[in-house]
């Protein structure tokens, strides 16, 4: 899946496409480990494909996360702060 298309979702979409590559991990990793799997290159690309998931998945909820727990205008009053000393 491209990297664009994951950016679009939102966090529980997300959250259900990190459950499938987790699934399909397993699987893989089954296959490998019984000599079935033909090419081990879908394996690394399956951990990759996990590992940009959990990263937007983290990037969303800190976002959301910080954002709710900001005030209104504290970015700027922080930004006079710094500049008067």
């Amino acid at each position: 899946m491209e990297l664009d298309e994951l950016r679009q979702m939102t966090a529980p979409d997300l959250q259900v496409k990190e459950r499938e590559a987790r699934e399909e991990i397993f699987r893989l990793r089954l296959k490998l480990r019984t000599n079935q799997l033909d090419n081990h290159a879908s394996y690394r690309r399956a951990r990759r494909e996990l590992a940009r998931i959990m990263t937007l998945l983290t990037q969303k909820t800190s976002a959301s996360g910080a954002q709710k727990n900001r005030a209104p205008g504290a970015s700027v009053k922080k930004a006079q702060d710094a500049r008067a000393n």
